[in-house]
């Protein structure tokens, strides 16, 4: 018989939320395994540093977005600063969570998925097929570069509804855009609550698919 083996990498991990520094190192230097820990419990469990002050609103708000998008509240989680507290993103890393920063959900349900991928495969045909048009070139740009590189990501087992239209025809992304919108405005006169710039959600197909991709960022 042999004692569990960690890596000494994370060994300093001690509270909810790390030093991103730290994570980047520990990333780089602990190999697989360490990124998949990583992953697996300080980027995706616990309560997030966006509600370290209140923790019962964050389930509060995982059960209203539960109602609203049809999934199980516990398939709802938070990452990027509003998670541990400060960026990861390469050109910020290290910078702490506060008004200026987005509120990035991610949801991890096969059905959502499958729903948002069948709005994006409606909207792309619409728009090569001249059904839909943007309302200028800028937006023309824009959805002319997501019919290339949402595929690529779906591929991968998820998809940024906030790529479609918010157009009653496709309703699940609609869905979503809008529970995104009214999250912030009821964030926005929720006491405690934090204040952000704005609020999305990316669905993932499986946690696997989900460790998979943060391992791959990481």
């Amino acid at each position: 018989m042999e004692a569990f083996k960690f890596s000494t990498h994370l060994s300093d991990f001690l509270s909810s939320y790390p030093n991103a520094e730290n994570i980047v190192k520990a990333a780089a230097n602990g190999g697989e395994q360490s990124k998949i820990a990583i992953a697996r419990l300080w980027l995706s469990e616990g309560i997030p540093y966006a509600f370290k002050d209140n923790p019962a609103l964050y389930e509060t708000v995982r059960s209203w977005l539960g109602v609203r998008l049809s999934v199980d509240p516990k398939e709802i989680s938070l990452t990027g600063s509003g998670r541990i507290g400060q960026s990861l993103a390469p050109a910020k890393i290290g910078t702490g969570f506060g008004e200026h920063s987005d509120l990035d959900l991610f949801v991890v349900s096969s059905d959502l998925f499958e729903k948002v991928v069948k709005n994006f495969n409606e909207w792309s045909y619409d728009f090569e097929s001249g059904v839909v048009n943007p309302s200028n070139g800028r937006e023309r740009g824009f959805w002319e570069s997501n019919i290339y590189s949402v595929p690529r990501n779906i591929e991968k087992g998820f998809i940024d509804s906030k790529y479609i239209p918010s157009i009653s025809k496709y309703a699940s992304a609609q869905n979503i855009a809008q529970t995104m919108w009214l999250l912030k405005s009821k964030l926005d006169i929720t006491e405690k609550a934090p204040r952000v710039q704005s609020a999305s959600i990316r669905c993932y197909r499986s946690w696997g698919e989900y460790v998979r991709q943060v391992v791959k960022s990481l």
